[in-house]
């Protein structure tokens, strides 16, 4: 007798069709039957040794998080309900062009510091893994939910170059086009990048073009947080849309938001852009979450320049008077590439997180709120942290638009991604409260996508552009990923004043047929495995 049935769910099963009513069968970590209006048909009902009641319940696929940030935390945090509990079944890590593999003793180190604001500095880890293959094998021993991986561009040029400006040797290009063509070949999905952040943003086209046709050969994708989501922020994913043409690699613009007082309203043009290259035949797809202000670290809004070396040279320069000046003249005059070429604006940027608890009082307000209370100037107050805390601070940046929002999330290629970061005392609240809040706010209150539309934006898109052939629907044969929600009630429970309140309305979820969210809460289940990219 099989394991479990779920009984008269309501199946939204990833396509984008219509709803219907059924019973689900589970065994094996599989769905296994289908059977369609089941209670209405009078055939013979499927039995099991586990019966669920799923009156007044959407059955839907797992949710896929295309761009986490969970690199850390799924190995430090067996619960993880900060994605478990949003019925979120597969993440995608390796973001922005930062993670720890493939990395060497050297670069390991580097990389724990200069995103320590993302993933907190991994003390209590153990970094038993350096290949890309050995970190996937470190995930296989049991996790919360699933999650695959992207190459990070920005490790491997710190790996085979270190972190500065310059072009890369014929050599280091040829080590870099190895390391990717490895992690391929150990399992990534694709390649990320983050051409804000150093070092990656010191590749030049012509660089991510070769690399690209090394992710392409396996059937993976390019994954950039491309080089500017403010100023010239067309030009950014215009620049991307020819350079992943020329390599002939899929393409997946990681949150693909347009901000900042420069972008006001151009969402259409973005999505002009986007069209007239898929109907060329560009095969590009985008993820968004769906809020309003971003998150990064304080440290990201330097100027290229000034994060050139690494983390102790950050460290060097903002230590040096007249070297800070200049950081300074370029944060707030000419507007730093780190900021997306737009001047900072102080009253926008809030810190989120500290890594030293003694500077906690600055967390929750903003850089300029802080500044006035201490009768300082916005950027002393944000040199001294930065000094203080290692370059560890995360802030939110209150610099987007609702109608740019809506606009890229009606899109015929939009996925959904939390970008969450789960660091700090106030963290965005997307980390706790993405997917539901598609479902809850944009769904049932604004009617901005209707529920068949948004579950396969969430479901079924990600999973095709991961590659995967049995996750993202509900059908006979696929993976058991799935969850169980109250459409009349599901909501984020997660708000900017308290970010790490768990959902509603999502009482039951399921990795690999077995609930690690049942009745409204965690169980001890760990059955989340490494997604590895299936071979052409």
């Amino acid at each position: 007798m099989e394991e479990l049935v779920i009984r008269d769910a309501d199946v939204v099963d990833g396509s984008g069709d219509h709803s219907y009513r059924a019973d689900v069968v589970v065994d094996g970590g599989r769905v296994v039957s289908i059977v369609k209006e089941a209670a209405d048909a009078g055939c013979q009902r499927p039995k099991a040794r586990r019966e669920l009641d799923a009156e007044g319940l959407v059955l839907a696929p797992g949710f896929i998080d295309m761009h986490a940030h969970s690199d850390l935390a799924l190995l430090r945090d067996p619960d993880h309900s900060a994605k478990a509990a949003q019925g979120v079944t597969l993440e995608v890590l390796g973001q922005d062009g930062l993670s720890y593999a493939p990395v060497d003793d050297r670069t390991l180190g580097e990389v724990r510091q200069a995103i320590a604001g993302w993933n907190g500095p991994g003390d209590d880890v153990d970094f038993d893994w350096r290949s890309v293959g050995e970190y996937l094998d470190r995930l296989d021993r049991g996790v919360a939910v699933n999650a695959a991986y992207l190459i990070p561009q920005g490790t491997v040029r710190a790996l085979a170059v270190g972190w500065e400006d310059r072009e890369a040797t014929p050599e280091e290009l040829d080590r870099m086009r190895q390391l990717v063509a490895e992690g391929m070949e150990q399992g990534a999905v694709g390649m990320s990048s983050g051409l804000t952040y150093t070092p990656g943003m010191y590749a030049p086209d012509a660089e991510l073009t070769e690399l690209c046709r090394v992710v392409a050969s396996y059937g993976g994708y390019y994954c950039p947080h491309h080089r500017s989501y403010g100023a010239g922020a067309l030009e950014a994913y215009a620049e991307m849309v020819a350079l992943t043409r020329e390599a002939g690699c899929p393409l997946h613009l990681a949150h693909a938001t347009m901000n900042f007082g420069v972008n006001k309203g151009r969402a259409p043009e973005l999505l002009a852009l986007l069209d007239e290259a898929l109907d060329a035949g560009a095969d590009i797809t985008l993820d968004t979450y769906p809020y309003t202000p971003g998150c990064t670290t304080l440290v990201a809004l330097l100027p290229s320049w000034a994060s050139e070396g690494g983390p102790e040279e950050i460290l060097r320069r903002l230590a040096d008077e007249a070297t800070a000046e200049r950081i300074r003249h370029d944060l707030e005059v000419t507007g730093s590439d780190g900021c997306h070429g737009v001047p900072v604006e102080w009253e926008t940027i809030e810190i989120s997180g500290v890594g030293d608890p003694a500077l906690g009082e600055y967390v929750g307000r903003t850089v300029l709120e802080s500044a006035r209370a201490r009768g300082e100037s916005p950027w002393t107050v944000a040199r001294e942290l930065l000094l203080k805390d290692r370059l560890a601070p995360t802030i939110l940046q209150h610099v987007g638009h609702e109608e740019n929002v809506r606009a890229i999330m009606r899109h015929r290629v939009h996925t959904g991604g939390s970008d969450g970061i789960l660091q700090g005392a106030k963290p965005h609240p997307r980390a706790y409260g993405t997917f539901p809040r598609y479902l809850g706010h944009y769904v049932r209150e604004l009617g901005v996508l209707s529920l068949e539309e948004c579950v396969a934006h969430l479901t079924s898109r990600p999973a095709a552009r991961l590659g995967l052939r049995d996750r993202g629907l509900v059908r006979e044969g696929y993976k058991a990923d799935l969850v169980l929600f109250d459409p009349r009630t599901v909501d984020a429970g997660s708000t900017f004043a308290e970010p790490r309140t768990l959902p509603t309305g999502i009482p039951y979820v399921l990795v690999d047929g077995r609930f690690v969210i049942e009745d409204g809460r965690r169980t001890d289940v760990l059955a989340g495995r490494a997604v590895r990219r299936t071979p052409r």
